[in-house]
């Protein structure tokens, strides 16, 4: 045995027998928190009989306590209450912004990387012109023109990640449009909405579908960025950007207001994320 092999050999064992079983338990984690997170937006009421909205009264700012596993705010609402009733609306407003990039984004990369041509450069430039705009700007220009709302935000998020769904579209779409089986397939006699229908798309959207679990994350960062600052969902709406705004002004002396809504937002999106990778990992 050569030295070469005598050098790599036992690298590449080491990759092989990698210790899979984290990255299996991160993916369980990863998939528990998302499910956590759906229960609590769809039946909030089975995991608590508190109101998101009406406060009790004298119980101000109470900290983590048997009553209150989270604390309550400075209305006396509970905030893990609100914490609970808040995840419809943002899972909701990130389904929405992630659903409306992954259409319209994913119909302009396929339209533009399945034609070619005069199209797809007019295709690309727009969605080169939508890049060069920083994200929360664009998001906050849509906001003023439809006005403040969960529906619009998640509207205003959807459209700053059309571009990211059209440009990853169109690549895989130019790649698997210059297979071998796809030529074969145009030489056997196969018209162009055939062969796009029938290898092209089902052969390409599988990193796209990948990439919209990781746009969820982002798109959750983004909705509860602009109700952090005051352009997404309105009060009392338990959302939770807006649960750390109104915690900030108590931070020194309700530190609870804040950090508990933050933790929950960066485990959703960490968990997303995790399954984003893991979807990109059995793709490849």
């Amino acid at each position: 045995m050569s030295l070469v092999d005598h050098l790599t050999r036992p690298k590449a064992a080491t990759v092989r027998r990698a210790p899979a079983w984290r990255w299996q338990a991160g993916a369980v984690l990863a998939w528990l928190v998302i499910l956590a997170a759906i229960f609590a937006a769809i039946v909030p009421g089975w995991f608590t009989s508190f109101s998101a909205t009406e406060g009790i009264a004298g119980a101000q700012r109470l900290a983590p306590q048997a009553g209150h596993w989270l604390g309550t705010d400075q209305l006396g609402r509970d905030l893990y209450a609100r914490i609970l009733y808040g995840a419809s609306h943002s899972l909701a407003g990130a389904l929405v912004a992630v659903a409306l990039g992954l259409v319209i984004g994913t119909l302009l990369g396929v339209l533009a990387g399945a034609t070619g041509g005069k199209t797809e450069s007019v295709v690309m430039r727009i969605i080169d012109v939508l890049l060069s705009i920083p994200g929360l700007l664009l998001s906050l220009s849509v906001i003023i023109l439809l006005g403040f709302g969960t529906v619009n935000a998640a509207i205003a998020v959807g459209i700053t990640s059309v571009a990211n769904f059209a440009r990853l579209a169109r690549a895989e779409v130019v790649r698997v449009r210059h297979s071998d089986y796809v030529e074969a397939a145009y030489g056997s006699g196969g018209t162009f909405f055939a062969v796009l229908w029938r290898h092209i798309l089902p052969n390409s959207l599988t990193s796209v579908i990948a990439f919209s679990a990781l746009q969820f994350g982002n798109a959750i960062l983004a909705l509860s960025t602009l109700s952090f600052l005051g352009y997404g969902t309105p009060p009392p709406t338990p959302e939770w950007g807006l649960l750390i705004a109104e915690g900030r002004n108590y931070i020194s002396t309700a530190w609870w207001l804040t950090t508990f809504p933050g933790l929950v937002v960066i485990a959703v999106v960490l968990a997303a994320n995790r399954i984003s990778r893991q979807f990109s990992g059995e793709r490849r």
